[in-house]
């Protein structure tokens, strides 16, 4: 059996396993929003959690390579729940593109509803608005509490929502989202992405000024540390920002950021919540960020030369076939996620070691990749 069989063999068995136990657990989610699974069921949250549009995403994803009209309209009633949230909540914040991207823009682009198109154009308005001109950034979160000021914080993971403002442009022909967009990833590769390729979590500027203040460590160890989904955050939003402009700058960004994090990879090819935590601090791996990291890659491998495409192809089907073999869940029928060991926030001690829905999505969506199961949303 030649290698290229060999991995279709794998790979369509692990789309199977999905599919059949994403139809047996949404029996119970239904149009809910699951966040992660600490005791083996996923805990349901409010439609504003910034994790909303993960299921659904992945609903649709497995709707298009099956044609379950079953999962096609759960994910459509998820989808018309977020409209309380679009239309009567008022701190809605940069993760407008991770929830509307997954949800309503999956829809246009898979069904053509103008609906659908209409909510998506809402939400990267919501999302262009919280541009900060002086410092050319998206603001990430509105005051947690009383008197908190994050007005000029901004952070890696919203790399990933700029794509909702690229593909607002393409829809009406109008460039301002895609200058907004451009703006903040121009801002991502010059202050967020260090020489060697790590990369900060949290910036701060001062919001009128725009001067940069310095990186927080969020949920990374330290500041100067190096939060493994940060990266992984990185290497997937600047490749899709390359897709989308042709800049060849986020190109290169993307894959120095991509040969830092292949670098530091362990053994089994999946990562360690954070690459320069001290060893005692290390023990945990996040699967979350193996699964996004994943993705990016094979989209960056399919962006570059021929030449180099399997530099980045090869490492990203090893760490899909170790999620499938070494972290799935698939067959443990109390447990409702996919893939286990992902970590969401070591530092705050926050579902540690535990199945994330974003981990399973970016699972799902990997396969979907190798098995050439287009459309993506982010794209």
């Amino acid at each position: 059996m030649t290698e290229q069989a060999a991995q279709a063999v794998w790979v369509n068995e692990a789309w199977g396993k999905a599919l059949d136990k994403v139809r047996r657990t949404s029996q119970r989610i239904g149009a809910g929003f699951p966040h992660a699974s600490p005791n083996g069921e996923y805990v349901l949250e409010p439609p504003h959690w910034w994790t909303a549009g993960f299921w659904p995403g992945m609903l649709w994803l497995l709707y298009n390579g099956s044609g379950d009209e079953r999962l096609r309209g759960i994910a459509e009633e998820c989808e018309a729940r977020l409209d309380e949230v679009l239309d009567g909540y008022t701190r809605l914040d940069h993760d407008l593109g991770f929830m509307w991207t997954l949800t309503s823009l999956a829809s246009y682009k898979l069904t053509g509803s103008e609906e659908s198109k209409r909510r998506a154009l809402k939400a990267a308005n919501y999302l262009a608005a919280r541009f900060n001109l002086k410092g050319r950034f998206i603001r990430a979160w509105n005051p947690w509490s009383a008197g908190e000021d994050n007005a000029g914080v901004a952070i890696i993971d919203c790399a990933m929502n700029v794509p909702l403002l690229f593909q607002a442009s393409a829809m009406t022909g109008d460039p301002r989202y895609r200058h907004v967009a451009e703006a903040h990833m121009d801002t991502v590769a010059a202050d967020f992405v260090r020489p060697d390729g790590s990369v900060y979590h949290i910036m701060r500027y001062d919001p009128d000024t725009g001067e940069r203040i310095g990186g927080i460590g969020g949920q990374g160890y330290a500041p100067e540390s190096a939060w493994s989904r940060g990266t992984a955050w990185a290497i997937y939003g600047l490749t899709l920002a390359y897709h989308h402009t042709g800049k060849q700058a986020y190109l290169d960004t993307a894959k120095r950021v991509a040969h830092f994090f292949l670098a530091n990879l362990p053994e089994d090819h999946v990562p360690h919540w954070d690459f320069r935590a001290p060893l005692e601090e290390r023990q945990y791996r996040d699967s979350s960020a193996g699964a996004c990291a994943a993705s990016g890659l094979l989209l960056l491998s399919e962006q570059v030369g021929e030449l180099e495409a399997a530099v980045y192809r090869e490492p990203a089907v090893r760490m899909l076939e170790s999620l499938y073999a070494s972290y799935g869940a698939f067959n443990d029928h109390a447990q409702e996620g996919l893939i286990l060991h992902g970590t969401s926030h070591y530092p705050n001690q926050t579902n540690v070691d535990v199945p994330l829905i974003y981990g399973d999505f970016f699972f799902v969506e990997g396969l979907a990749r190798l098995q050439g199961k287009g459309p993506f949303y982010w794209e």
